[in-house]
């Protein structure tokens, strides 16, 4: 039996902010009240009047069809490594989010922070590049530059959404651990299980994701009752989602939101998410309110490898 196809959500279910006031460096309430709103509730939330070029997109994404349609051998010349950065094999296996592996019907392209090697920070390093297209890497890199430039606005609103000081987070991403990814999902009609899908049903790990989607659809999200509802593409928005760690800083306030990918449209499915991580040693703790009972606080680059380790084993991170 193939997996029932979710309901159309209604773009009401999915708050749309628009986000001007913000990127212009204001924080009026009406927009901070919305945003938290929509971190408590639900975890996701469309944003608009970003300031993001068209055409910074529009070149990254034929920059990236280029590359997915090069052949296998090609792309595996530069296969990710255990500092995640290269190319994801097509269905490659993943532990994440399942207790047993899945099969995600998806590749991607892994690029992170240029740093030196570092025995004490494993994941730092330099990324690796492929000879064609040329134009990748340029793109890539102006557009990681940019979107980066963002995430420090939605840093802003989501402290003062948490009643905190609007640069409270700045310090703890300093020298961020974030990874920009190009995916790519080939069309699936008819899966007939969770674990052989685009994306298999997972939380984010870190602090929030910046996605941009093209029109074709296929991200879901699950509600609080367990119902899996799609999550639309909405022309000139970006998805915002919570990760994991912020749900831990906020104390369970902010919601990290299970989601899915499955690619029905009949045609080939970009995404571009920002995985916009906090610092190597940023110590993992409630930031407001009293802890759990039994609680140990972590560092973020001990739990992030742990986390690349089962979700891309095709990576061999020791």
């Amino acid at each position: 039996m193939a997996l029932p196809q979710s309901r159309r959500l209604d773009f009401s279910e999915i708050p749309v902010i628009d986000i001007a006031p913000l990127v212009e460096g204001r924080n009026p309430v009406s927009t901070i009240d919305a945003l938290s709103r929509a971190c408590r509730e639900v975890g996701f939330l469309y944003v608009r009047n970003h300031g993001l070029p068209r055409e910074l997109i529009a070149n990254l994404v034929e920059q990236a069809a280029l590359f997915f349609g090069r052949p296998m051998d090609e792309k595996m010349r530069i296969v990710v490594n255990p500092r995640m950065r290269g190319y994801l094999p097509l269905g490659y296996r993943s532990y994440e989010g399942e207790p047993t592996a899945g099969k995600s019907h998806q590749e991607g392209f892994w690029i992170g922070h240029e740093r030196p090697l570092n025995a004490e920070s494993p994941l730092d390093g330099p990324n690796i590049w492929p000879e064609y297209p040329p134009g990748l890497k340029p793109a890539m890199l102006a557009y990681f530059a940019a979107v980066e430039k963002l995430s420090h606005v939605f840093m802003r609103g989501f402290a003062l959404a948490l009643d905190l000081k609007p640069d409270f987070f700045e310090p703890i991403f300093s020298r961020p651990m974030s990874r920009l990814k190009l995916n790519h999902y080939p069309p699936q009609d008819e899966p007939e299980r969770e674990n052989e899908i685009g994306v298999v049903p997972h939380s984010d790990s870190g602090g929030f994701t910046i996605l941009w989607q093209d029109a074709n659809g296929g991200l879901e999200i699950q509600s609080k009752s367990g119902e899996w509802v799609g999550a639309p593409p909405i022309p000139d928005t970006y998805v915002i989602n919570l990760g994991n760690i912020m749900q831990i800083w906020t104390n369970g306030h902010f919601s990290s939101t299970p989601h899915r990918v499955i690619n029905r449209g009949g045609k080939d499915r970009y995404s571009i998410p920002l995985f916009v991580n906090p610092n190597r040693d940023a110590v993992i703790e409630p930031l407001i309110g009293a802890h759990e009972a039994g609680f140990e606080p972590f560092k973020f680059g001990d739990y992030q490898r742990k986390y690349y380790r089962r979700s891309f084993p095709v990576a061999n991170i020791g």
